[in-house]
């Protein structure tokens, strides 16, 4: 009996068993993926690597998959591996200041819906938490009535109505005839993300905004264990795993909202910082004589790229639009006091944006943010300035790119690290290997 067990767990074995989970692990991490790029990133041979997948597909615990093509080219359709979508769901959360937006992608990385709800700015913790609920069980029960693909990084939309408006839910089935369902009973991990520089909930910013007890409110709801991080840092890596930056491993992440702030991804994982405070891009001095900024300096990228920022610039050089939609809709009819203001807002940025690329080396740039909404009338100023003070030698590697994920973008960064730091593996059909065979 011993010389059965020690054969069933021999190095050959062991060897393949850890095959087998860095496939799995792949896959979990960057979703549905052809056997090549499997191949070039597990570093397996052609043979073994056959072998492998010919395992995994054979328990259940991998699929196969041809994507649809709308115009079919020469040569067969690559077929593409995924985790088994059956196997499980994944959600987020996103915890904005005035709106709650939720999430929910099945493991083979499939949307299945999202939905938000906006609320007051002074809504307590638990109130907050049953409306993620709420909104979840409107998944849950797959009864969206409509969707919404606004980049509105707060929920702002329905706030005028004392701060209840009305939830938007959407329901997409990607999955080609698979339910488009959430299973809240399937959850085994929610990832969670919050205003704020720090995510750390025993840290004094955390005490500050009153989220010490968030991660236990929401075990205590779902029950199921809770990642949190910052809301904006999540949203970078949403744009990096399915939206403008999905091809791109090193993304550079700027949101231009209410506040002023980002994210990295490095080597396709979240940068978070020491102390929780990577990606405070909108705290970088533009101007060392400018106005004072929350954060206590002066001259901040906030105090001059944020939406009230900008508002207060247009009107100061003598432009009439009350808020930032008649502002956009005056940048979209070509106002000449809206463009110059951009224009200006637009340098700043490069410039700031230059100085971290220098830094950090990003492939790609992503700029979200309601502010985002004026397209090239922003995003030409940002590009020609980042051209201008980044070096020669950079400038035809990095990418600027308008963010695509709207709303939904925090919530699904939540998933997006759900599935790339929970042992989800723990649910999957166990892998054909040789001590089963």
């Amino acid at each position: 009996m011993l010389s059965g067990m020690h054969e069933h767990d021999g190095p050959l074995t062991r060897l393949r068993r850890s095959h087998e989970h860095g496939v799995l692990d792949l896959l979990r991490k960057h979703g549905p993926m052809s056997r090549a790029d499997l191949g070039a990133r597990s570093g397996l041979s052609r043979t073994t690597l056959h072998d492998i997948v010919g395992g995994l597909v054979g328990s259940g615990a991998v699929v196969t998959s041809t994507p649809h093509v709308e115009v079919r080219k020469r040569g067969r359709p690559v077929e593409k591996l995924s985790l088994n979508p059956a196997a499980g769901e994944a959600v987020g959360i996103d915890f904005a200041r005035r709106a709650v937006h939720v999430a929910a992608v099945n493991f083979a990385h499939e949307v299945i819906g999202s939905a938000s709800e906006a609320h007051a700015t002074d809504l307590s913790w638990p109130e907050r938490v049953d409306i993620a609920a709420r909104l979840l069980t409107t998944l849950a029960t797959d009864s969206s009535d409509g969707s919404s693909d606004g980049s509105s990084d707060d929920g702002a939309d329905g706030a005028a109505d004392g701060g209840r408006g009305q939830a938007r839910a959407r329901s997409q089935d990607r999955s080609q005839g698979r339910s488009a369902t959430v299973h809240l009973d399937a959850l085994s991990t929610i990832g969670v993300g919050v205003v704020g520089p720090t995510t750390d909930p025993g840290s004094e910013n955390a005490h500050a905004q009153g989220i010490d007890g968030l991660p236990d409110l929401l075990r205590k709801r779902f029950g199921v264990p809770v990642l949190l991080d910052n809301n904006t840092r999540l949203a970078a890596l949403a744009e990096a795993v399915w939206g403008a930056a999905a091809d791109s491993s090193d993304v550079l992440y700027l949101r231009l909202s209410h506040g002023v702030g980002g994210g990295l991804v490095v080597g396709g994982a979240l940068h978070r910082g020491r102390y929780g405070l990577s990606g405070e891009f909108g705290h970088i001095t533009v101007d060392p004589a400018g106005r004072q900024c929350e954060c206590g300096g002066t001259g901040c990228l906030e105090t001059r790229a944020s939406l009230d920022a900008v508002l207060y610039r247009y009107r100061e050089a003598g432009g009439r639009a009350a808020d930032l939609a008649a502002f956009l809709d005056a940048t979209a009819a070509a106002e000449p006091t809206a463009l110059e203001v951009l224009e200006r807002v637009g340098s700043e940025i490069g410039e700031v944006l230059a100085a971290v690329c220098h830094a950090v080396g990003p492939g790609v740039i992503v700029v979200g943010g309601e502010l985002a909404e004026a397209g090239p009338a922003l995003l030409e100023p940002v590009e020609r300035a980042l051209r201008q003070h980044l070096m020669p030698m950079a400038r035809r590697y990095v990418d600027v790119r308008r963010a695509t994920l709207g709303e939904a973008g925090s919530a699904l960064g939540g998933i997006a690290l759900v599935l790339h730091e929970s042992p989800l593996l723990s649910h999957y059909p166990q892998p054909v290997s040789e001590e089963n065979e």
